[in-house]
């Protein structure tokens, strides 16, 4: 029986997702991608999770795609054109999907976080990092230059560090990552599977509506003018005023009584 590529495990309302090719630092290959992609669509409609943990098996959290598989692709007539094409769409499609799941995702990252690797990590909702751990866009350093990366990395830290990261190739540490807003928070090594399981369960322990309604209207108004953005959510406040749960919620703060909710 073949091992699978990513693998999952649930814990009441949390699902934690562990990349699972440690033999290539958890490479985000085509069908690697295609796993996650199947994995979060499905994630799109149960409201059963309200956490998720990704993480990478072995030594490294991720180590960007596999340069093994692209090199292969060099052998079609089109010199691997339509492949490459074909497999950066793929890694978009699934980057932009993380930020459009109804559930916050947090990275636990530990070892190296490197190229597309870093761009996953970017893209999650939350980061923790082992305070060993190493970031970079590195690409430039054998010649191909992070373009998609970019993207995540660009709108996650400071326009002048990301360009730094992308055109030196320079690696950060985890301390530098939580100073560059690329991260949350980097602890030791021994405590990230503990400090990130906490955050999950205190994320999951809140009314999963409003975190999700929260969470929607967070990227939407990122992407707006200031008064089209507060207008936006107003609305999505307003509407979450009206929840019987928020209701329910406000009366037990307003009784000195913990929420209880109906998830």
């Amino acid at each position: 029986m073949s091992t699978p590529i990513l693998t999952s495990d649930r814990d009441g309302a949390v699902l934690t997702l562990t990349l699972n090719t440690a033999g290539s630092l958890n490479a985000l290959s085509t069908g690697m991608l295609a796993t996650l992609q199947t994995t979060f669509d499905g994630l799109m409609t149960d409201r059963s999770v309200r956490a998720v943990i990704l993480r990478g098996a072995g030594k490294a959290f991720c180590a960007g795609h596999d340069l093994r598989e692209m090199t292969a692709m060099r052998q079609a007539p089109d010199g691997g054109k339509a492949a490459f094409d074909a497999l950066f769409a793929q890694c978009a499609r699934m980057m932009t999907t993380l930020p459009r799941l109804p559930q916050p995702v947090i990275a636990q990252v530990h070892g190296i976080a490197t190229a597309a690797g870093c761009q996953l990590v970017a893209s999650c909702d939350l980061a923790v990092a082992a305070d060993d751990t190493r970031f970079g866009v590195n690409g430039v350093n054998i010649g191909l230059f992070c373009s998609t990366p970019m993207v995540a990395l660009s709108r996650s830290i400071g326009r002048k560090a990301a360009f730094e990261m992308l055109t030196t190739g320079r690696f950060v540490d985890a301390a530098e990552a939580v100073e560059l807003g690329l991260i949350n928070r980097a602890v030791p090594a021994n405590d990230l599977s503990n400090e990130v399981a906490t955050l999950a369960q205190t994320l999951a322990d809140k009314l999963g509506s409003a975190v999700t309604r929260g969470k929607r209207a967070f990227y939407e108004q990122l992407e707006m003018p200031l008064d089209a953005a507060y207008a936006h959510t107003g609305r999505v406040i307003a509407e979450n005023m009206l929840d019987a749960q928020t209701e329910a919620g406000i009366a037990a703060f307003l009784n000195k009584e913990t929420p209880v909710w109906d998830q």
